[in-house]
């Protein structure tokens, strides 16, 4: 991997993480939680094909 792609993978694992403690925290839905999972796999799949 490149350092771009290393740099990708952590941000979206950071931000999956976030996004998992909130909905157990219960200060998101599912919906919305699947949501931004889906957004922010997205973004990493953009940053891949770089």
């Amino acid at each position: 991997m490149t350092d771009g792609s290393d740099e990708a993978v952590a941000e979206f694992l950071d931000a999956a993480d976030t996004v998992y403690e909130e909905y157990d925290q219960g200060y998101m839905n599912a919906d919305v939680a699947l949501s931004q999972l889906r957004s922010r796999i997205e973004t990493l799949r953009e940053a891949a094909e770089e």
